[in-house]
């Protein structure tokens, strides 16, 4: 995951000088009139997981980092599209359920989305952004228990996206803060919300 950490900081440093450079009068590369880009976030977040066993659910949290990785479509000024690639840091937590204690659960996940973005406002440079994504989430979940052992598992299941956040618009990239809840439709539900901040480098 630190590896995944330093090169991300990388890119975002990178691309913000190599847009820098270029002439923004310049025309941008278009696919079918529409305005390409490539987008990297990274962010924290907190991570719930309702999860069953021994007939009893209980909740398990724990902290995540992660990173993201977008392509994606200006549609127009204000609506855009992407499929975006995320990939979670190990969350572990211990709970008690029933009569059974220490029981240790851990989870590991990558999410696949896509992404709708709308933005509004009047202002040329910051503009405030909702998103709603939807797509598949691949995760892995680990539980050991005292004298009994362990016992994994791996889902593909649906995940859902919302997001809330402000842009700042470069013309050749933008820098953008968001607020954002992921759901996770494994065991009993897992929820996700954390804060990203990332880079879009428009082509």
């Amino acid at each position: 995951m630190k590896k995944i950490v330093i090169s991300t900081l990388a890119v975002l440093v990178a691309c913000p000088a190599f847009a820098a450079g270029r002439n923004p009068n310049a025309s941008s590369w278009q696919l079918f009139g529409l305005d390409p880009y490539i987008g990297l976030r990274g962010g924290a977040s907190y991570t719930n997981l309702n999860y069953r066993y021994n007939d009893h659910r209980e909740t398990v949290s724990d902290m995540a980092f992660q990173g993201r990785a977008a392509l994606g479509l200006e549609i127009c000024d204000t609506v855009r599209g992407e499929i975006e690639w995320s990939i979670f840091s190990k969350t572990k937590d211990t709970a008690t359920f029933g009569d059974i204690n220490d029981v240790k659960i851990e989870t590991k996940m990558q999410t696949l989305l896509w992404n709708m973005y709308w933005e509004f406002g009047e202002y040329h440079i910051v503009r405030p952004f909702f998103g709603l994504g939807a797509g598949v989430a691949f995760t892995n979940v680990k539980r050991e228990v005292p004298v009994v052992g362990d016992h994994s598992e791996s889902n593909t299941r649906f995940s859902a996206m919302g997001a809330l956040g402000v842009t700042f618009d470069m013309e050749r990239f933008a820098v953008d803060i968001a607020a954002r809840y992921n759901y996770v439709d494994i065991n009993s539900g897992l929820h996700n919300f954390g804060g990203d901040i990332g880079i879009r480098f428009m082509f």
